[in-house]
């Protein structure tokens, strides 16, 4: 696959040619977005982890599973 097309159009009228030409790399290196966005996930992650294993704990699960059990038979 080449770098670039070795005719581009003058104007990109189809989506694959607007595709083809988007300058994707010069976005990614100079706009601030995109390495926020990569430190946001590295941040969020872990915690989202530690969330992820506290409600899925095994006590939890049994706790809630009784909640739900007197729910269901308070309304038979």
């Amino acid at each position: 696959m080449s770098d670039a097309p070795g005719r581009p159009m003058k104007f990109p009228y189809t989506f694959s040619a607007k595709i083809a030409q988007f300058p994707m790399k010069f976005y990614v290196q100079n706009q601030w977005i995109w390495k926020y966005w990569m430190i946001g996930i590295a941040v969020a992650t872990p915690v989202f982890y530690k969330i992820h294993k506290m409600a899925n704990s095994p006590a939890n699960v049994s706790k809630w599973a009784e909640i739900r059990r007197k729910e269901a038979a308070e309304h038979h």
